[in-house]
């Protein structure tokens, strides 16, 4: 039995949750204390990937960083090649991941109490400092959950990734790749060694989420009480 789509898949969810992890908390922050018109359309934008077909964005990411891409023609240029490689699994899996950290941290910094925020305005405190020390530590229960929501959501990726990094054994073949092809070549065994894996890896993160997060909620609420 080869392990390798488990390493694989764990490796690619794990970059593409750190990935969407900064890059979702950023977006979010931005759009939640934006106030401009085009408000609703950057954040139909950044929820996309959550609403088309997988195959849809992995043959968008196919043609932007493909040969003849706009950015694929330039990494081409260097010796770089994103088409068929591991890095193809980590935009893939990031792509399809971003919106859920996106919402998530959203919504969290939308429920933070305003009047925390202007009280330390007025005493000086710069923006950064009023983000991370402020913001974050208060909405961070709900940026945990996106963070582990990204995480399951990219180790189950596959349309985006069979468009964009293929079936490339031991390079690329992640999980869902091994459950579809094993299937698909009569190997059902196989198929249902790897469905239950993979369900047992979900059941259990989102098990400790769910816990973690409930631990948290009790800390800030004894927080406030105090």
């Amino acid at each position: 039995m080869d392990f390798s789509p488990l390493w694989i898949s764990i490796k690619t969810a794990v970059t593409a949750t750190i990935i969407t992890f900064f890059l979702g908390i950023a977006a979010a922050w931005f759009v939640a204390g934006y106030r401009g018109k085009l408000k609703g359309v950057i954040d139909g934008i950044l929820t996309l990937p959550m609403v088309l077909p997988p195959t849809v964005m992995g043959f968008c990411l196919l043609v932007f960083f493909g040969r003849n891409g706009p950015v694929g023609n330039f990494l081409y240029s260097l010796g770089i090649q994103i088409i068929f490689s591991w890095s193809a699994t980590v935009i893939a899996a990031s792509v399809v991941a971003f919106p859920l950290m996106y919402k998530t941290a959203r919504g969290a910094f939308e429920q933070v109490d305003r009047n925390l925020i202007y009280a330390a305005r007025t005493l000086g405190v710069s923006e950064w400092k009023i983000f991370w020390r402020v913001t974050v530590p208060i909405a961070w229960p709900g940026i945990a959950a996106g963070a582990v929501l990204s995480f399951a959501r990219s180790l189950g990726e596959f349309g985006a990734t069979l468009m964009i990094a293929g079936n490339v054994p031991r390079k690329t073949q992640t999980i869902p790749m091994a459950i579809f092809f094993a299937a698909e070549g009569g190997q059902m065994e196989k198929a249902y060694l790897w469905v239950i894996l993979i369900f047992l890896i979900s059941l259990v993160v989102m098990t400790l989420m769910n816990y973690w997060t409930e631990y948290q909620r009790r800390m800030l609420t004894n927080m406030g009480r105090k």
